[in-house]
């Protein structure tokens, strides 16, 4: 087992975790998965894979903030 906490952005804005954190991570209103995208402004955010209420959470200095109140609806 990996004990690389990091998590970083790399120049192609996807978001590098150790996979089961990827793994573990969850959209924190709907448990949906999270997958990588990008902010309308070119930067690094996760998205939920969610059907019904697609959110998007941002990335900050290649950490996920996963709070509902910094989230945006795709």
């Amino acid at each position: 087992m990996s004990k690389d906490t990091t998590a970083g952005t790399p120049a192609g804005g996807a978001v590098t975790l150790d996979a089961w954190v990827r793994e573990a991570l969850r959209c924190p209103v709907t448990g949906a998965s999270l997958v990588d995208g990008t902010g309308p402004d070119g930067s690094p955010e996760l998205h939920s894979t969610d059907t019904e209420r697609p959110l998007a959470y941002p990335v900050r200095d290649g950490i996920p903030v996963l709070l509902e109140g910094d989230a945006r609806a795709l």
